[in-house]
């Protein structure tokens, strides 16, 4: 069987044909995580994802030129927007010029970092007003546990927002409290309990595993480094809402919608499921060089943006290690981390670590999507709250490649 029997895979003369290059130029790209390789049927040749190397050669063929470089900067290209939030660097992201991954260290909680990235400067928006309770017409959607949990807030949040008299005033310290407010309630909503003033933080974990503080020190900082990303996909349908003068819940819906598909939020469940059949298959090492032979991808690993290593999955692996290092748990995820560096090469990313919280504490996987969601809520809020003041609205233009009018097909 050649290398080339997987139509999703292609050896490395067609990938350097497709794509113009030099086999070292090849190489050069894997090593920068622009590719991924694997081994070919032989073992010693290597063989290249297809829809990867289509994706590059289309980025190369984009070439020069406002158009095309417009066209390009769509999939992590060039940058589209200004933005003075956030800043993506090989050691952490950046917020407002500040370490993310350096503040987790330090014990921000996600108030901390709301208020650094709302640029509250002397406010705090949190304590302006005390959380009240659901209003009796969405109590029953607030509590209902039987509901996925992202859909329960995108059902309940606008109807928050008729109760809100403020969610047009374009103030700004108002506009920091509606996000506040905002804050707590959709952390409130993605567990399904009352709104209260305790921190984020220890709302889920009370809610998840009351009394340990482990836990709540681990969810700590991973709600801190998943806070913003700067232009990611939420992020983006954030603020294209934004800039229509929408209101702050119309936004955190836009974001939480665009956060529920699977190449994006959807990325942790299937993080959390290579862990569980790893250990379901009695041989997990085994189970992963497998499944990378066979040409499958290893969800929860690599990052485009981070082809050394994702750091705030190192920040929170740090954190796994020092408090559930010696659990049978723990040690299932250090071997699939280890088997994947063998075999791939491939670091893990947030959404791995998301997914190895709720293994090491035996939680649904289904958790880890919430800390995303809680977290990120925070940085599209941020967004909307940029993009408003800016005052304009994001309209891009598209390329037309369909039929002309006035000819036949």
């Amino acid at each position: 069987m050649s290398d080339n029997a997987d139509p999703e895979l292609m050896p490395a003369n067609e990938a350097c044909a497709l794509l113009g290059i030099s086999p070292a130029t090849l190489y050069a790209y894997v090593s920068r995580g622009q590719l991924s390789s694997r081994p070919g049927a032989d073992q010693r040749s290597r063989v290249y994802l297809r829809a990867e190397v289509e994706r590059l050669a289309q980025r190369k063929r984009a070439g020069r030129g406002a158009a095309r470089g417009a066209a390009q900067s769509l999939d992590r290209g060039l940058p589209v927007l200004e933005t003075s939030i956030s800043l993506i660097q090989p050691d952490s992201p950046y917020y407002r010029g500040r370490s993310a991954v350096a503040a987790a260290r330090s014990g921000a909680t996600l108030e901390d970092i709301a208020r650094l990235l709302w640029d509250c400067e002397e406010q705090d928006p949190f304590a302006a007003t005390a959380p009240q309770a659901w209003p009796e017409r969405i109590t029953g959607l607030a509590l209902d546990s039987s509901l996925p949990p992202l859909e329960r807030a995108m059902a309940c949040l606008p109807l928050l927002a008729l109760e809100q008299r403020q969610s047009l005033n374009a103030a700004a310290p108002v506009r920091r409290e509606v996000a506040a407010m905002l804050l707590r309630q959709n952390a409130a909503l993605l567990v399904g309990v009352q709104p209260d003033a305790r921190p984020v933080h220890r709302l889920l974990a009370d809610s998840w595993r009351p009394g340990d503080e482990d836990f709540a020190e681990v969810l700590r900082a991973a709600l801190v480094v998943c806070a913003d990303h700067e232009l990611n996909v939420s992020a983006f349908a954030a603020r294209v809402v934004a800039s229509t003068g929408a209101h702050l819940h119309a936004t955190v819906c836009a974001g939480l919608a665009a956060m529920s598909g699977p190449r994006h939020g959807g990325a942790t469940a299937r993080a959390h499921a290579l862990l569980l059949d790893a250990k379901a298959s009695g041989a997990p090492a085994n189970f992963i060089a497998e499944r990378w032979r066979r040409g499958d991808d290893l969800p929860g690993f690599n990052h485009v943006l981070y082809p050394d290593g994702d750091p705030r999955g190192a920040e929170v692996l740090r954190l796994l290690r020092e408090l559930r290092g010696d659990t049978p748990q723990m040690l299932h995820i250090e071997t699939v981390l280890a088997a994947a560096a063998d075999n791939s090469g491939q670091h893990p990313n947030i959404d791995g670590l998301l997914a190895a919280i709720c293994y090491a504490y035996e939680l649904p996987a289904s958790h880890a999507l919430v800390i995303f969601a809680t977290a990120r809520l925070t940085g599209w809020l941020a967004h909307a709250l940029e993009q408003q003041a800016l005052g304009t609205l994001i309209r891009p233009r598209a390329r037309y490649t369909g039929l002309v009018p006035g000819k036949t097909a």
